[in-house]
């Protein structure tokens, strides 16, 4: 059986990753989804939240809003909103993308923006949760 698969991340501003991996972990709409060579094939929703894949034995981990994913027993491709590795993530800009959500949940809103704000709010928390967890 392969050991390694083919994994494309495809933000809408670039080509994130491709490559071989060895595994790869990624928060699903319903959970953790844990992807090794020959996968049964599916498709699903990917909510904000954080994905790692391992290369050459090596972790690698990234904030991803949300996308979709299809697994295929030698391929996954993601298609994401946006994907950035630790380093990349502006801690600052996002403290202030957070203060700013938070503050506009305490005015009055009508139900689209509330939900535009909590989604504002969770890729802001998701960022910095990646970069103060990953990057040294």
């Amino acid at each position: 059986m392969e050991k390694t698969f083919q994994l494309e991340i495809i933000a809408s501003d670039r080509i994130f990753f491709q490559g071989e991996v060895e595994h790869l972990v990624i928060t699903a709409i319903d959970g953790l989804l844990g992807i090794m060579a020959g996968h049964e094939p599916l498709v699903t929703c990917l909510p904000t939240g954080e994905l790692k894949y391992m290369t050459g034995g090596v972790w690698h981990y990234a904030a991803i809003s949300e996308g979709f994913i299809q697994v295929l027993p030698d391929k996954a491709v993601i298609l994401a909103d946006a994907c950035e590795l630790p380093e990349e993530i502006d801690i600052k800009r996002a403290e202030e993308a957070r203060q700013r959500a938070e503050e506009q949940l305490r005015q009055k809103q009508s139900i689209m923006e509330y939900y535009q704000t909590q989604a504002a709010l969770n890729r802001a928390m998701n960022r910095l949760k990646v970069s103060q967890k990953h990057f040294k």
